[in-house]
Formats: C-alpha cells, structure tokens, sequence
C-alpha cells in the first residue's frame, strides 16, 4: 500500500469478485457501504483451515475490517452479517453480471451508498425466486444515475413528452426521438414510461427496457465485452439446440 492508511471495522461490504495473491492469499474486490469500491489484499484466506474462507463468499453480506490505503488496502477481518439463503440457480447468472457490471463501471473509493443499498435489494428479490429481468432492469436503470448517466425517460431529446401511445428510438448521443410503429428498433412510449416509474410489467415494457439500458450501459462500457453476456449467449445457443453440443 502506499501513503498512510487508516483503519476502518466491520464496515459492510459484498465481495464481487477475487483472485490467487502468493501462497495463500487473495486480491479481493469488494462493494463497501460507507467506502465504495475497494481493492483488499488478504493474506491466509486459503485453504480448509482458513476462518476467514467461509465467510469470503459472494453475494454474503459481510462485515469487513481492513487497512484502507490510497490505492489498495489489507483486509484485516471478515465476517457474516447476517445469515442469508443461497442464491437459487435461476438467478445465479444475473448476480455475477450485476458484479461485473460494478467491477467495470464504478470507480475505486468513491463511496455510493445508495447504489450499494440498490444492490442489496438487488440480491434480497433474487433470493425471492421467480424470474429476474424486472430486478436486472431497475438496477441498471440506477446503476446508470449513480454513474451520473441518468435516463429522462418522460420526454424526448426535443423536449416533447412521451406518449404512451407512441414509439421511439434511442441513441446515447442523442437520447430519445419519436419514430413509427414500424420502425424495426422502435421502443413503445409506453415501455418507457412504465420504466421511468419503476412498474415494469409485461414483455413488451421489459423487453424495451433490456434494448434501451443495454445501448446505454454499452455507451457507458466503451467496447469493453462483459463475460458474462458472453456466457449467458452460449448457454442460450446450447438450450435452443441441444443436439449441437
């Protein structure tokens, strides 16, 4: 670490995501509250013996204790903070891509409590079961706010209002311009408004809303591919064609 350091316990934090360091140890990147996104080297976290392994499990909620310097900092402590149910399998995928959306658009100590609280609910409604595209889109939406890429989805670039009766396209330098029924990107002014209120329901309205916050977040990405599009792509192509595999 570099500079001085100050020592911050038993903040809470989700781990996003971690990788071998020497021996024994791991490079942890973890969401903290109160701190943002955070760099942690942890030192002895490996192997069956290791108290802090159990705890050091994604989607936990956890309190942690460290060393925080200007760049990274030293992970001095891990605990539960509370006891939760595991994931269900259906929502496991859309938990890592809600991480790597974090691990690629955040930026290192810049403290967002509310989206680290948007992403608790986030996880809270996974464990709730049923489909997750409703969850995945809200969190995108607000994912973007905190980035300060706000979507006004009430008007359109011209500052006319939406319609619901009417359709639109959306481009990230432009933002929103009406177009016809026919058009083949066209976004139902409805879907719009039903996102800019959070009351996501039905196909059509989630469906524009994946289009929309997808051409936002890739403006927002810069051509960086996320791994787990790239995964739930394969997954997709080997469910509609079982035999290929």
């Amino acid at each position: 670490m570099s500079g001085q350091s100050r020592r911050v316990q038993l903040s809470p934090g989700y781990l996003l995501h971690h990788r071998p360091f020497r021996e024994s140890g791991r490079i942890l990147e973890v969401l903290v509250r109160e701190h943002g996104r955070l760099t942690l080297f942890a030192r002895g976290v490996s192997g069956p013996k290791s108290r802090l392994a159990a705890a050091l499990q994604p989607f936990q909620p956890l309190l942690l204790s460290f060393h925080l310097g200007r760049e990274a900092g030293q992970l001095s402590g891990a605990e539960c903070a509370e006891t939760v149910s595991p994931l269900p399998p259906g929502s496991l995928m859309a938990a890592f891509y809600l991480n790597e959306l974090l691990l690629k658009l955040t930026s290192r100590h810049d403290p967002a409590p509310e989206l680290f609280d948007d992403y608790r609910r986030a996880l809270e409604r996974f464990r709730e079961g049923g489909p997750p595209e409703r969850t995945l889109r809200l969190f995108e939406r607000r994912l973007l706010w905190s980035l300060g890429y706000g979507l006004t989805l009430s008007e359109e670039s011209n500052g006319s209002l939406i319609e619901e009766g009417g359709f639109y396209r959306f481009r990230p330098s432009q933002g929103l311009y009406r177009v016809g029924a026919d058009d083949p990107g066209a976004l139902a002014g409805r879907s719009l408004l039903a996102l800019e209120r959070e009351a996501l329901e039905g196909e059509r309205a989630l469906t524009d809303a994946r289009r929309l916050l997808k051409a936002a977040l890739d403006e927002c990405l810069e051509g960086r591919e996320l791994a787990t599009r790239r995964v739930a792509r394969a997954v997709a192509r080997k469910s509609s064609h079982p035999e290929r595999e």
